[in-house]
């Protein structure tokens, strides 16, 4: 991947997460996903997506020789941008 996108891609996600606390709070995020069935399906599916995120990065540093734990735990407290960062600070390959 190209880091200009990601770059690019972890600024608009940080945009929009700095609308969001503004607008809603941190309290508001979360209970925004209990609001419907439907709004409580996408969080499940954004958990389970990131889980495998978190497996496929875990595997990846394992073979690269990076420490894992500081990604899973951006990961874990701040959802997209652990794995954006974990692409943004990798080696590029050729």
């Amino acid at each position: 991947m190209k880091k200009p996108f990601l770059i690019l891609a972890l600024i608009a996600l940080g945009a929009i997460t700095c609308i969001a606390l503004w607008k809603d709070g941190f309290v508001g995020i979360f209970a925004a996903t209990t609001a419907s069935y439907g709004s409580m399906q996408i969080f499940v599916d954004l958990v389970i997506a990131l889980t495998l995120v978190m497996v496929w990065m875990w595997r990846d540093a394992k073979s690269s020789g990076r420490n894992i734990w500081p990604w899973i735990a951006i990961t874990l407290v701040a959802g997209s941008f652990g794995p954006l960062l974990y692409f943004i600070t990798g080696k590029e390959q050729a």
